[in-house]
């Protein structure tokens, strides 16, 4: 017996967001971008831990190509590149704000002194000001 799922669960907007966003090192990738200002291959080889080279250039590329981030390249000797986040990987600030509020308020344990820390603590800013 086949089982056909219902039109809405084919269209479910969830699941649309989680092909966009949802593989393994791009919301990190996006955390360091929105976060921390870091628009480097190297800076993200660096932060983003256990990622590889091969890995974060796989995740860089389908960003590129979902809309939420553009490639910059400078004509230096070597050449330089960055990446910007577009007004589309902007939109999913707040959204990340909202995991780590999630994160602050019932995963505690994360912090050295296990308390819960502002926002403002852990990112070094107020949420939504980008």
């Amino acid at each position: 017996m086949h089982f056909t799922p219902p039109d809405s669960i084919v269209r479910c907007p969830i699941d649309t967001a989680f092909k966009i966003i949802g593989k393994k090192f791009t919301v990190l990738i996006l955390r360091d971008m929105l976060f921390h200002n870091e628009k480097r291959f190297n800076e993200f080889l660096s932060s983003v831990k256990g990622i590889n080279p091969n890995t974060l250039t796989t995740r860089l590329r389908e960003m590129e190509k979902n809309g939420l981030i553009e490639r910059q390249i400078f004509p230096e000797s070597p050449v330089r590149i960055e990446y910007h986040l577009t007004e589309k990987g902007r939109d999913l600030l707040p959204i990340l704000e909202q995991v780590s509020a999630f994160s602050m308020k019932h995963a505690p344990e994360i912090f050295a002194d296990n308390q819960t820390s502002s926002f403002q603590e852990v990112c070094g800013r107020d949420p939504c000001s980008f």
